[in-house]
């Protein structure tokens, strides 16, 4: 009878062992199970890391937080028993960063959380644009969202741009939407446009931009002129270079 209590005996001591060596992370908000957690621009998310994963944190442990790899300052206080990381304000450079809390005496003993940072696009307001006549235009809409946007479109005067008849063409590199013309024509190209941007999280968001097109003026040619400027004063100083010659020759 004695013999058969050995297996899980055994079991329950390597099941003790494993909390002992292990560490767990709690968050807010929290994490999700496969260690993502949800978050947004602007918001806080807050990082509690205890050794052993039970409630009751050792004292004698001293635990090392790491944000991608790299060591993260802690306080004094801030190391034995249990450690807490607070990211605030949450920034787009925190999308995807992994942290981790290891013990200090022993880094295979860890666990990680990644942050996910949402954000909508930057799309809102107007703007007036002044284009001289037969010169390009370029229109540009800010569309980086996470995730990311799954349409843009582009109208003129409440109807969708022809891209054909006004020589649009239209980039799009899921950070810039782009709507450029070569040769800008008064009665085709002078309007209001819109730039709308759809998130499958966030909604529809949109910009707008009134256009106005100028008569072309006359570019002053200011290299040949400043060329010809230093011509006439060389010219100039030679001449009354030369006369004083003469007068000097006179007078002795």
């Amino acid at each position: 009878m004695k013999l058969m209590l050995y297996p899980p005996l055994f079991h329950l001591l390597l099941y003790c062992s494993t909390q002992t060596l292990g560490v767990t992370i709690q968050s807010d908000p929290e994490v999700s199970s496969e260690g993502v957690i949800q978050t947004e621009l602007d918001r806080t998310v807050s990082l509690l890391c205890k050794p052993g994963g039970s409630s009751e944190p050792q004292a004698d442990e001293e635990l090392v937080w790491l944000r991608n790899g790299a060591m993260v300052s802690l306080a004094e206080g801030n190391r034995k028993g249990r450690s807490s990381v607070c990211v605030t304000p949450v920034v787009h450079e925190d999308n995807g960063a992994t942290f981790t809390c290891h013990l200090s005496r022993n880094a295979t003993a860890r666990a990680s959380v990644t942050l996910n940072v949402t954000h909508r696009p930057q799309l809102s307001g107007s703007e007036e644009v002044a284009v001289e006549d037969d010169s390009v235009l370029v229109l540009r809409c800010d569309i980086w969202a996470n995730p990311p946007v799954s349409s843009v479109s582009w109208t003129l005067n409440g109807s969708a741009v022809d891209l054909l008849a006004g020589g649009f063409t239209v980039t799009n590199d899921g950070f810039t939407s782009q709507l450029t013309t070569n040769s800008v024509e008064k009665s085709l190209h002078e309007g209001v446009y819109q730039c709308t941007a759809y998130s499958p999280m966030y909604g529809e968001h949109s910009m707008s931009f009134q256009v106005t097109v100028t008569e072309k003026t006359m570019k002053f040619p200011l290299i040949p002129m400043i060329a010809g400027l230093v011509v006439v004063c060389l010219t100039a100083l030679l001449a009354v270079f030369s006369r004083w010659r003469r007068i000097t020759k006179c007078c002795k």
